[in-house]
């Protein structure tokens, strides 16, 4: 039997120690927070399953993932469709004929190529986009960049469209066809009741033991014996005490209200794409469920991105060349330093195959 001291109590953590036990090993999870889950962490109010740390809809293309997560959970057939608020003008995301067809009137996948083309003519740009408003452009054109991605990159990113790297947009999703689905997985949906109950029957198991309100960086004599082997899920330069700087995030506020409305904005997801509005996004929790909970009330959570600063929940890594070489730094760091340590998770970059 090993010992294993999981850091963070959200869905990679939990699912690692779920793992861990299984195969009769003995298990600690720290959790920082006051409740497990993490970044996932649902909690009910008026009968509506709130997302309390932003919208989490649940998708992959692998069978046997879906497989695996609806053990704890069985989940709706919620399909993500969420659209834009640009100046009080409403229009389909992700970007597809239903799109166009506000903007511009066309009908056709031909009639919409056609106008891109010619509005990426219009405009001086480079055979090698150079930054991420030269690339939106050469995507899908200045009127689709103007009004649904430019405001809205530039609040989530704190930073003008061109000084970001073109890199950051060179998936985005654009579609020639009358589809409003954001993702092409074909499993997709949210677990009815919440995603909490789903990190509860993780960590249901005599061989895990939980503590929450525990800052493992604060008390690291927990894994004082050298045989316990440590799964971190936080920041790997907060675990070494930014020795070799800081590594750049965004975060985000949430202010969650209730309101005395059965529906407040006809849909789970409204992105606000100009710049005047000071937070990206608003979230109306019940249509995640097709109207579940209170019929006399409904919750909705304005999302606001803001700076990170040593102290402040991260919720999105800097996505540039200087970050991904610092993060190098630290992987190098934490092979000669920290041996007996995993990191995982969506700060750690690791992954729990073949780790237990």
């Amino acid at each position: 039997m090993s010992k294993y001291l999981v850091v963070g109590a959200g869905l990679f953590g939990s699912v690692f120690a779920h793992e861990a036990a299984m195969r009769g090993n003995q298990v600690t999870v720290l959790e920082k927070r006051n409740h497990i889950a993490g970044n996932i962490y649902t909690k009910e109010v008026e009968g509506i399953q709130v997302h309390m740390y932003g919208a989490h809809i649940f998708h992959t293309k692998m069978k046997n993932i879906w497989d695996y997560v609806r053990q704890f959970a069985d989940f709706n057939h919620y399909v993500n469709s969420p659209i834009a608020n640009y100046h009080g003008e409403i229009y389909n995301l992700p970007f597809n004929m239903n799109t166009f067809n506000k903007l511009w009137g066309v009908i056709t996948p031909d009639e919409a190529k056609a106008k891109i083309d010619e509005q990426k003519k219009a405009v001086l740009l480079t055979d090698n986009p150079t930054n991420l408003e030269e690339q939106a452009i050469s995507l899908i054109g200045t009127d689709v960049y103007e009004k649904l991605v430019k405001g809205y990159t530039e609040k989530q990113w704190g930073q003008s469209a061109t000084e970001l790297p073109a890199f950051i947009i060179r998936r985005l999703p654009v579609r020639f066809t009358y589809d409003n689905n954001y993702f092409n997985d074909p499993y997709q949906g949210i677990p009815i009741g919440g995603y909490t109950q789903i990190v509860e029957k993780l960590l249901d198991n005599p061989l895990i033991s939980v503590k929450t309100n525990v800052d493992y960086l604060k008390h690291r004599n927990l894994a004082a014996d050298s045989n316990t082997k440590i799964i971190y899920t936080g920041m790997i330069d907060q675990f070494f005490d930014y020795k070799l700087g800081a590594l750049a995030y965004r975060s985000l506020r949430f202010e969650t209200e209730v309101k005395d409305t059965d529906n407040y904005q006809g849909n789970a997801v409204v992105n606000y794409t100009d710049s005047e509005h000071p937070f990206t996004r608003v979230i109306e929790h019940k249509h995640f469920e097709f109207g579940k909970g209170n019929k006399g009330r409904t919750v909705i959570t304005h999302e606001y991105p803001q700076a990170w600063h040593q102290g402040d929940d991260p919720y999105y890594p800097i996505n540039n060349l200087q970050n991904k070489t610092l993060y190098k730094q630290y992987t190098e760091l934490a092979k000669l330093k920290a041996p007996n340590v995993i990191f995982g998770g969506r700060l750690g970059q690791g992954s729990v195959k073949n780790l237990v």
